[in-house]
């Protein structure tokens, strides 16, 4: 799916977003809630770079994982708002994360309701 990404300032991060997820799913209102998956490549690994992702999502009040992989790339999962995401990816794609992205690959999805917070795996 190709969701334009936002950058409306996102939700405020709060603790609830994952519950709110739930909620959305249970009733069935889930048309402005969906999924990014984002792998960045560069250097990225050993420079707090997954501990950054996971600060911006809770800021922006998205819930996911961050994991390093074995290739050296980092993987970003999260769930929340369309425009929570697209300012998510903007900041993956911008100037001013830790160490140096040189490439992000990023795939939409259908929002599952699988996590609760945001963890660095």
């Amino acid at each position: 799916m190709n969701w334009p990404g936002g950058n409306s300032g996102g939700s405020g991060g709060s603790g609830d977003e994952s519950r709110r997820v739930g909620d959305l799913l249970a009733r069935g209102q889930v048309g402005d809630h969906a999924r990014l998956t984002a792998w960045v490549r560069g250097r990225v690994q050993g420079v707090g770079f997954r501990w950054w992702v996971r600060k911006k999502a809770l800021q922006i009040g998205l819930v996911g994982f961050a994991e390093n992989l074995t290739d050296g790339r980092v993987k970003v999962v999260a769930e929340g708002s369309k425009d929570g995401l697209g300012e998510l990816l903007g900041l993956l794609e911008g100037p001013g994360t830790p160490g140096q992205v040189a490439q992000v690959t990023h795939r939409w999805d259908e929002l599952r309701g699988d996590f609760m917070g945001f963890v660095e795996r």
